[in-house]
């Protein structure tokens, strides 16, 4: 009687075209249908029809009517059956079957990813590009697109690839850039958390994003650009003639419960909610706001919780002593069933946590997370804890906010998600999405082309800049480097820096050369130089960075654990020396591209050219594609032991990813049996990776 009851009350709602709050109530009520056990009789299957929610319904207990539907919103995502979409989803799929350029803003749970199946499925598109915010992302993307298409296409998600007759290609925006002149067209470009090409929400990264989504974009015969939690799009140049959908349709509930009330700022109490909530072992993502507050959860957690007795985690906790060091919290966390996810970890090692983390038995029950959990996977979980109501040194926004919270509940594995707030949330905010042309994007674009979209100042300082440039180079010099697009940054002031220090003193930025030497005796005193151009980017003393590089250049020959030792008198602990390889691998090969273009034309006879070494920084000196492979969930701890083995060279130049992954198929029943010292957890992991490329 109270479930008849409950659904009279759903129909009652969505018969008063309330159906958020119909929506809400039915989730709710199939939670509980769930936990139950107990078959959806036709009356529920129907209010499920009416709700849009299709995917629910059971076709074994529905009308013939509910059936038709729930067989007619089936479509192809290129895996062996059909899957059912749900109502918005279908809306969504057609426009982009339609040809319309699309700007979708959706909630978490509303299957964005999916429609990107079903279109490559349906209309087998030549060249597909997908834009996404992580390294992380990129792999996971991968990962669900080879499993479908990886017989009919090549899937690029690393540089200096050949492309196939047909690809998919997935990047961060920094790596895409790289394939602008190498694509002629493509079918469809799509940007995933599309929001971060704004300096209100990515102010480091999204003047990159900004030049993929311009340079791309032109290239490109349809646009889908995803993004949670906006409820208008202001015009700008980087949207025009896109259609803008903003959809509130969630697939799951989220229940809030504000503990901060009672709390009331009493940090005792606040500790005490946490503990509370993590007895009820459900699987939880704790989000902590700074890398300060992981450093004083993990403490808390490591003093209050006890270990477990998963077997699974104590090898992973023995692995993580012996490959990077026996003093980190994190091997403490993980033997009482709590991972660490933020955006400097090795890539792998992020990996290798969510995937525990999605194990049902023995595996990570909790996650405790920077912002990096909502911008780097598409992990959810049962619990959601707000711990803190920052991000970094700033308030949280209302929209990250909702972003964070999202991700509480799955489709079909948790209808409801429990959102616990430990601190005040921010108060609720309408977001309007404004995209305008950074300083930093200025050296990259026209100021004819894009004259209404620039302001005064703008259009003075792209004035100035050609003319600076020009009369440093000359205009047929400057005119081929920026068709050609030679230079990283678009920071037109960052650029004249670089060639008035090299036009001025010629003589000193001889001393590059140093970086090519065998040995890193001499790179010490020109790399402090390159350093001094941005001297506000390294969060440290130069001295120290500087150090870090010089030492990082033996990466293949040592461990981790002896790199640390030998980085000991610089106070250089594990979680610095991620930041610092993270920065070395991508800032400062950056900023040293652009020294060696700008350098090899205004002192051209000095013959300099530093393209080596910075080939090898970017892959933390790392040979061959041991980094790429790492993104693949390849540790480069059990790359080097099957290049002991003999199995593979990874010191031969010529190696390319995908010539590796091939050798790493065809040798795969070697590995156990002829790589040394492989542990309980390194054939776990290797399991994972070759999950990933099967």
């Amino acid at each position: 009687m109270e479930i008849f009851e409950e659904c009279v009350a759903i129909n009652d709602l969505l018969q008063a075209n309330q159906k958020a709050e119909a929506r809400n109530c039915l989730i709710r009520l199939l939670d509980k249908l769930n936990k139950i056990n107990q078959p959806y009789d036709q009356l529920v299957n129907h209010l499920i029809r009416e709700s849009g929610l299709f995917p629910y319904l059971d076709p074994n207990t529905s009308s013939w009517q509910d059936r038709f539907v729930f067989e007619s919103f089936k479509v192809d995502i290129g895996q062996s059956a059909p899957v059912t979409l749900h109502s918005e989803q279908s809306l969504v799929l057609k426009h982009l079957l339609d040809g319309t350029n699309l700007a979708v803003s959706a909630p978490t749970s509303f299957g964005k990813s999916l429609i990107i199946d079903a279109y490559i499925a349906i209309k087998r598109p030549k060249n597909v590009m997908i834009l996404v915010p992580t390294i992380a992302l990129t792999d996971e993307t991968r990962r669900r697109l080879s499993k479908k298409f990886s017989s009919e296409y090549k899937i690029v998600t690393t540089s200096d690839v050949e492309l196939g007759e047909k690809n998919i290609l997935i990047f961060p925006q920094e790596r895409a850039i790289q394939y602008f002149d190498k694509l002629e067209h493509l079918d469809l470009f799509v940007v995933d958390e599309f929001y971060k090409a704004s300096r209100e929400f990515d102010k480091e990264r999204s003047p990159a994003l900004l030049k993929a989504m311009m340079k791309l974009g032109e290239k490109a015969s349809q646009k889908y650009y995803l993004a949670p939690n906006i409820s208008h799009l202001a015009d700008s140049a980087f949207t025009k003639d896109m259609l803008f959908l903003p959809l509130d349709f969630n697939t799951v509930f989220l229940e809030k419960h504000d503990l901060y009330k009672d709390i009331n700022k009493d940090a005792q109490k606040k500790n005490d909610a946490l503990l509370g909530i993590l007895k009820q072992q459900s699987k939880s993502l704790i989000y902590v706001g700074s890398y300060a507050n992981v450093d004083s959860v993990a403490t808390l957690l490591i003093e209050s919780t006890e270990k477990e007795s998963s077997e699974l985690l104590i090898n992973f906790s023995k692995w993580l002593a012996t490959n990077y060091h026996p003093n980190w919290k994190l091997t403490a966390l993980v033997k009482r069933g709590i991972g660490v996810h933020t955006g400097q970890l090795h890539r792998s090692l992020s990996q290798i946590q969510v995937r525990l983390f999605e194990e049902k038995v023995g595996g990570l029950q909790t996650l405790v997370s920077t912002s990096s959990i909502i911008e780097g996977v598409n992990t959810s979980a049962e619990n959601v804890i707000v711990w803190s109501n920052k991000n970094g040194k700033l308030k949280l926004n209302d929209f990250t906010y909702r972003n964070i919270i999202g991700r509480g509940g799955r489709m079909f594995k948790h209808f409801v998600g429990n959102i616990y707030i430990l601190e005040e949330p921010p108060i609720h905010k309408d977001t309007q999405l404004e995209l305008t042309f950074p300083d930093q994007l200025l050296a990259d674009v026209s100021e004819g082309e894009y004259k209404q979209a620039l302001s005064k100042e703008q259009l003075a300082k792209i004035i100035h800049y050609k003319e600076s440039m020009t009369e440093v180079f000359g205009q047929e010099v400057f005119d081929r480097l920026r068709d050609e697009g030679a230079l990283v940054s678009g920071d037109t002031e960052l650029i004249m820096a670089i060639a008035l220090a090299i036009n001025e003193d010629k003589k000193t930025w001889r001393g590059l050369a140093n970086l090519n030497a065998a040995t890193n005796e001499n790179w010490s005193w020109i790399l402090y130089r390159v350093l001094k151009l941005i001297p506000a980017e390294w969060d440290s003393t130069h001295t120290k960075f500087v150090e870090f590089v010089r030492v990082l250049s033996s990466n293949w020959n040592n461990s981790i654990p002896e790199l640390l030792d030998q980085l000991d008198e610089h106070n250089v602990a594990i979680e610095e020396f991620f930041k610092m390889e993270r920065k070395a691998t991508f800032k400062l090969t950056a900023l040293l591209n652009d020294i060696n273009v700008i350098q090899r034309e205004i002192i051209p006879e000095h013959k300099i050219d530093i393209s080596p070494f910075i080939a090898r920084l970017s892959k933390a000196f790392l040979p061959s594609c041991v980094m790429e492979l790492e993104e693949y969930g390849m540790p480069r701890m059990l790359t080097k032991k099957i290049h002991l083995a003999r199995l593979i060279d990874f010191e031969d130049e010529t190696l390319s990813l995908h010539s590796a992954i091939n050798q790493l198929r065809e040798i795969r029943s070697k590995i156990t049996t002829n790589v040394d010292g492989l542990g309980a957890f390194d054939i776990y992991v290797l399991e994972y990776f070759f999950d990933g490329i099967s």
